[in-house]
């Protein structure tokens, strides 16, 4: 019997390494999901879609691999675009199969009828229709292709006509999988050199391209006795196991990362796309290295830029670059990191009777987590103390929402990293506001048997938003959360799950919700009025929250002022 065009759909995504697809099944979309009840992969049905296109990137991005979602037609592969688009931002592979109306209805206004291509054509590398029967397993596999190569998201969308259809009998069309070795010419690399060799405060910042060159920068550090600040998308990466480290820079990072950047007169960018561009320095040389010669001073003016992977631009670049013994700068800038963990690790304190610190919440959980464990967090404030106070192990991994700024990512993510390591401990930092919009998708933790660990920062506030509003001089503006007790739905979806309202028990409870074999929700008032303070902190800021501390004391909320401005000096 001939194949229909979703089994070939299917048999080319799996031979592509596709294991998992998360959709929500139906209408147009039940002869895909009927080949998949018959192939190797697995269907992981989420209760609604763009919690599938969160939980399939964090599945590739952790994996490298392929992976899938799908959704019926209109509304159905609609409800993706948050998701996809996170994925995207993150450079994770992800096949989306955007089933859709039959063709003959197709420009007619049919019901639920939805232009996939112009809806995705901004966060994918491939959108395109398989129009008939003989294009499905070319445009599946170019589609599979262009997500690996490429590092995003591609669209397929199928007619549900053209899906049922026989196809014909040809050969397959292989996935293939480059790996070249990417190098700048022998001139730009004495350029380098050249310049490295030159400076006299040599400082290196690197982003998520050093996911494979970790050994490669500690080498170039010790050599060049460099401090190595790195993005937030390579905490994992060069944090670890590195005694140049400085830490992060940015709105997220620490005194001592800026301090190393600012102060430095040469600067080596490496693998980064830092989009902030007043955490640059103004006056130091910069040297630039990106796989990507597209991200070359687009962010900031640099001295020389150059386009080669970063593991082996820096194997070729070591002999050329001397062996320095002066390290005052170094020492200057480990000094700063020292002051700034200790400045950071003050509120990572219980004290009993009082409002629980989420850096105390944060630092207790990274305590007692495995090494190895994936940890996902929202956008907003739990992104931060992860950032902060989670220490890279070198084996455990981060997923959070960077480039895309979403809420909502972490408890979805969290899914699609334990679809992908069963035998992983995964733990999700949701904020109460992020899990609330997709808090439905716990029942698919139940459903598919995915025993993640969600603890919840419960503020009864949109927290970052509010401190966004405080630092404008605004007073805070509908940021009020009314929250239920998240425990007791999280018991009622089949979690085991506790409410946690006293430092005093915070230990114990998260102890005994990392043990539990299955899905496990932890509910923890934490402090409201707790501050993210960035590493430099600008006139502007300290105006704007002084304005608010004045219009809060005018509007009768005098004790909510001053309990702001205790955590900002505190």
């Amino acid at each position: 019997m001939a194949q229909t065009v979703a089994q070939v759909i299917i048999e080319t995504l799996e031979q592509a390494g596709v294991r998992r697809c998360y959709g929500v099944p139906g209408d147009t979309l039940n002869h895909i999901t009927d080949a998949i009840r018959t192939s190797g992969i697995r269907w992981v049905h989420v209760r609604h879609e763009e919690a599938g296109g969160f939980a399939a990137g964090a599945d590739a991005l952790l994996t490298g691999e392929l992976a899938a979602c799908a959704g019926s037609c209109g509304p159905g592969s609609l409800h993706f675009i948050n998701g996809l688009f996170e994925s995207h931002r993150n450079r994770a592979p992800v096949v989306l199969i955007a089933s859709q109306i039959v063709r003959d209805e197709l420009g007619f206004e049919f019901p639920q009828e939805v232009d996939f291509k112009q809806v995705y054509s901004a966060c994918s590398v491939f959108c395109d229709e398989i129009r008939t029967p003989a294009q499905a397993r070319r445009m599946t596999a170019m589609a599979a292709q262009a997500a690996l190569a490429k590092k995003g998201v591609a669209v397929l969308i199928v007619p549900a006509d053209v899906s049922s259809s026989a196809a014909p009998d040809e050969p397959a069309f292989a996935v293939h999988r480059a790996q070249p070795r990417i190098l700048p010419s022998e001139d730009e690399l004495a350029r380098i050199a050249g310049l490295l060799n030159a400076g006299e405060k040599v400082a290196i910042y690197g982003g998520s391209g050093c996911h494979d060159a970790h050994d490669e920068v500690v080498a170039l550090a010790e050599r060049l006795k460099a401090p190595v600040a790195h993005t937030s998308r390579a905490k994992d990466f060069l944090e670890h196991d590195n005694p140049y480290v400085v830490g992060m820079t940015g709105v997220f990072g620490s005194e001592s990362g800026y301090h190393a950047l600012m102060d430095c007169d040469t600067l080596l960018l490496l693998g980064c796309d830092f989009a902030w561009r007043q955490f640059y320095p103004s006056k130091a040389k910069i040297i630039q290295i990106d796989i990507d010669g597209s991200h070359l001073g687009r962010r900031h003016p640099v001295d020389l830029g150059a386009v080669g992977g970063i593991r082996e631009t820096l194997g070729a670049l070591l002999p050329l670059i001397e062996t320095r013994e002066e390290r005052g700068f170094l020492d200057t800038c480990l000094t700063h990191r020292q002051k700034s963990l200790e400045s950071e690790s003050k509120h990572a304190v219980a004290e009993t009777g009082k409002a629980i610190h989420p850096q105390y919440l944060t630092e207790t959980i990274g305590r007692h987590a495995s090494p190895d464990a994936v940890f996902t967090a929202d956008g907003g404030s739990p992104m931060v103390w992860l950032l902060r106070h989670v220490p890279a192990t070198g084996r455990n991994r981060t997923v959070i929402s960077l480039t895309h700024g979403t809420m909502a990512n972490a408890m979805p993510q969290a899914l699609g990293a334990k679809a992908a390591f069963p035998e992983r401990q995964v733990i999700s930092l949701s904020g109460d506001g992020g899990i609330a919009m997709l808090i439905g998708d716990l029942m698919t933790a139940i459903q598919e048997d995915l025993p993640i660990k969600v603890c919840i920062y419960n503020n009864s506030s949109l927290g970052f938003v509010e401190l966004e509003q405080k630092v404008e001089g605004l007073l805070d503006t509908y940021t009020d959360l009314k929250n239920p007790d998240f425990a007791q739905v999280g018991a009622a979806m089949g979690f085991w799950s506790r409410r946690v309202e006293d430092s005093a028990d915070l230990d114990a409870a998260v102890r005994q919700w990392l043990a539990e074999p299955g899905p496990a929700l932890l509910d923890v008032v934490t402090d409201r009025y707790e501050l993210v303070m960035p590493p430099k902190v600008e006139a502007n800021q300290v105006f704007g929250t002084a304005l608010y501390s004045a219009k809060a004391v005018l509007a009768g909320r005098a004790g909510e002022a001053f309990q702001l401005m205790k955590g900002a000096i505190s």
